[in-house]
């Protein structure tokens, strides 16, 4: 195996999930970024707990911060603020750790996760995608389109990113029975065949059962994109639906950190190179990855 096949990107965990499970306050439709106004504190914890634990990339914690989500509900004008409050959450981590992360900037699905018939038509999502790229661009790294159910959502959120001129990695989410398609049904080769025709430079699966992940990996190594994958910890996504609260959600009691270690480590043996965790993934999860890659003679990078 040459060197370079050795290099390994670590992204932190779940950040949503950390944050609800660290907070005070009752769930919010608002999930994540409810915290950025209630207790900016844990969210400069929880990056450098993740960093700490070996996450050679962290995420925005701007995932629930688009103007769609923000309309229904909160208020449109928490959007510059949120945003504002999540670039400097991520830099003050990283300035803490003293370490050379890497931040990526987030754009997520616009109206709900796993939800493909909610998706906008495309001139709202190329306006809104633009808008959340225009707000992180200068400071972030990348861009992590993140949790793309419709291959047409994930298109204009590529596009956008492109533009700003950062390298941009796609994040599909898969069906839990079928690793091979999309929430939508479509096939996960055809997204990220789309998505890396536009530009986008890695391909990742993500907020799935490890299972699906699994199946999905034996399906993008197929394709002559760098790719990798982080799971979900949640027995079933079906009971969070639109402007819904993540309690509604159940975890599964098979994933802690050696438990979900093992099927992140099979991703590797399978040829992904970008792994790490979604929600109800935390720190402890991270570590234990760092630690068996380590182990394996894997070297983190952060890119």
């Amino acid at each position: 195996m040459n060197t370079e096949s050795r290099n390994i990107v670590l992204l932190d965990g779940g950040m949503g999930q950390e944050l609800r499970k660290r907070s005070s306050q009752p769930a919010s439709p608002l999930w994540s970024a409810q915290v950025m106004l209630d207790e900016p504190h844990l969210v400069v914890d929880a990056h450098r707990d993740f960093i700490a634990a070996g996450a050679q990339v962290i995420k925005l914690n701007n995932y629930s911060a688009t103007p769609i989500r923000l309309e229904r509900d909160g208020s449109a004008a928490m959007f510059e603020p949120l945003h504002t409050a999540a670039l400097n959450a991520a830099r003050e981590a990283r300035e803490e750790s003293g370490r050379e992360v890497r931040i990526a900037g987030c754009l997520p699905p616009l109206v709900a996760s796993y939800h493909a018939d909610s998706v906008p038509d495309d001139s709202v999502c190329q306006r809104d995608y633009r808008r959340l790229v225009k707000q992180q661009t200068e400071g972030v790294d990348l861009f992590l389109c993140e949790t793309m159910s419709l291959i047409r959502e994930a298109r204009a959120a590529t596009i956008a990113a492109v533009e700003a001129e950062r390298p941009v990695w796609v994040a599909f989410t898969v069906d839990d029975r079928d690793g091979t398609r999309l929430r939508s049904g479509e096939r996960l080769s055809e997204a990220a065949n789309e998505v890396a025709s536009i530009g986008a430079e890695r391909i990742v699966v993500n907020c799935s059962v490890p299972e699906a992940v699994t199946t999905a990996m034996y399906e993008l190594a197929t394709l002559d994109v760098p790719f990798g994958g982080y799971a979900n910890g949640f027995t079933s996504v079906a009971p969070l639906q639109p402007g819904g609260t993540v309690d509604a959600l159940m975890s599964r009691s098979d994933l802690d950190p050696a438990g979900y270690a093992e099927h992140a480590l099979e991703w590797v043996r399978l040829g992904a190179t970008v792994i790490g965790g979604c929600c109800e993934v935390g720190p402890a999860h991270i570590a234990e990855l760092a630690r068996r890659l380590t182990d394996d003679d894997y070297r983190l990078v952060a890119y």
